[in-house]
């Protein structure tokens, strides 16, 4: 998240200026950064919002620019899973704006005009999206967009009787607002998010509300570099940063509604482990980021437990596989009591796994075997860490990582230590978790039985 003191804010004419260098001599087409600020916004909106409980969003785009970006957000929030429509009631004919109303209603997304708004949008909508004037807007608003306006103050006035109201969203700067000086009266629309496209404007100190984000990954450091810009990094392939101060959550507000096809016991595989590789594809073919981690809990003889993220590393002859140091805590306490359980949670999936078991370490050969197909770094990080003791800082690690980097520079065969390893959990129990609308999650769970003097495994619905 930015620091909200040290990020820099665009006057109106810095911010046409930056527009038209990228334009200019950078080679960026409008259509090109239309496309890229409207796929900020709509990211930066289900960062927040999830479209389990704010699915219905209501897109209010002016002629210009602005508007632009508000009919490609409609798009993609589209895809993201909400169901969008458009107020869109000064179109302009340049076909690029043309082709953006085609491409929604080529989605069947519904147009709506302002004589078919319905008198209270809290009760239709779930998040209004202010995409009508931008930061090249002069003087006062024109009909419709002067009632519009009105109508999006009048929202945050009725939320002050404490009924729920939409929440509001603007791109870039709130309409009707001074780029530079704000909220001049303090009668304007007061969004509940802000999504500053490129550099925030001056006016963007000026909002008060929970979120405020920054989109439009495109800025180049010749940009940055000629007008002193100092911006946050985005992290990873997010199109969106968060900026400003962070919102005042009630944690114990904070739920999901989860929506997932049932889990039906006619529908399980009659081995868990069968059941574990289907659950386990799933998670890899929507590309969920490391679904082989899973939390290991174990306990030592003190009974205290203890637990923390391994990776799975296999799942062979029914057992699941990991590799670490024997001398770490959880090596300890496997070794004072032999029980263990994992836990896998694919949230994009609204999936967890459980396995508990009995550990036993794997053999040598297979060890080493795995630890030589480790990258090279990886092998002498193992070496280097004494895990679970303590270390004057990280400069000792790095230390003793070049040392050992440069003794093994000439592609020689790095010896595994003795007191890192593998180990395998024997299941003896599963449970399969889904989560479900209004808590009422469905969980299988896996326990072996005996049936005519062979083993099989029970299948058993758990009240949720």
């Amino acid at each position: 998240m930015g620091s909200f003191d040290s990020l820099s804010y665009l006057t109106q004419s810095e911010a046409a200026e930056v527009d038209e260098s990228l334009m200019g001599p950078l080679g960026f087409s409008v259509d090109q950064l239309m496309e890229l600020a409207g796929l900020s916004v709509a990211t930066s909106i289900a960062e927040v919002y999830k479209p389990s409980e704010y699915s219905r969003v209501l897109t209010f785009c002016g002629p210009g620019n602005n508007g632009g970006d508000g009919l490609v957000a409609a798009r993609h929030l589209h895809h993201f899973g909400y169901k969008p429509l458009v107020c869109y009631p000064k179109r302009t004919q340049k076909p690029l704006y043309a082709g953006l109303v085609t491409q929604l209603e080529a989605l069947s997304i519904p147009f709506l005009s302002v004589e078919d708004l319905p008198s209270d949008l809290s009760n239709d909508f779930d998040v209004l999206v202010d995409a009508m004037f931008g930061f090249s807007f002069h003087g006062s608003p024109r009909p419709p967009f002067d009632d519009l306006i009105h109508r999006f103050v009048s929202i945050h006035n009725h939320n002050q009787t404490g009924q729920k109201r939409s929440v509001i969203v603007s791109i870039d700067i709130p309409s009707g607002w001074h780029v530079e000086e704000g909220d001049v009266d303090g009668t304007g629309i007061k969004p509940d998010m802000l999504v500053s496209l490129t550099a925030p404007k001056l006016c963007a100190k000026k909002f008060i509300g929970p979120h405020h984000f920054l989109g439009g990954r495109f800025v180049p450091p010749v940009i940055a570099e000629k007008y002193n810009l100092v911006l946050p990094p985005y992290p990873g392939t997010s199109m969106c940063v968060r900026i400003g101060k962070p919102p005042q959550i009630d944690i114990s507000a904070m739920r999901e509604n989860y929506i997932s096809p049932e889990f039906l016991e006619e529908e399980a595989e009659a081995d868990p482990i069968n059941q574990f590789h289907k659950w386990f594809g799933d998670a890899l073919a929507v590309g969920l980021k490391e679904p082989n981690a899973m939390a290991l809990s174990t306990v030592g003889k003190d009974g205290k437990p203890s637990s923390r993220m391994v990776l799975l590393k296999g799942v062979d002859k029914n057992e699941f596989v990991w590799y670490t140091n024997y001398e770490s805590q959880k090596a300890r306490e496997l070794s004072e009591n032999p029980y263990a359980s994992l836990l896998f949670h694919w949230d994009g999936l609204n999936r967890q796994v459980r396995v508990e078991g009995y550990v036993q370490k794997v053999s040598d050969e297979e060890s080493e075997q795995y630890f030589h197909s480790r990258p090279r770094g990886s092998q002498i990080g193992a070496i280097v860490s004494k895990q679970s003791t303590v270390v004057p800082g990280r400069h000792v690690l790095h230390q003793k990582y070049k040392e050992l980097e440069q003794k093994y520079a000439d592609g020689s065969l790095i010896p595994k230590p003795k007191n890192w390893g593998g180990y395998r959990l024997t299941p003896h129990a599963f449970e399969f978790w889904q989560g479900q609308k209004s808590r009422l999650h469905d969980r299988l769970r896996y326990s072996p039985c005996e049936i005519n003097e062979q083993k099989v495994w029970k299948v058993e619905r758990l009240a949720p």
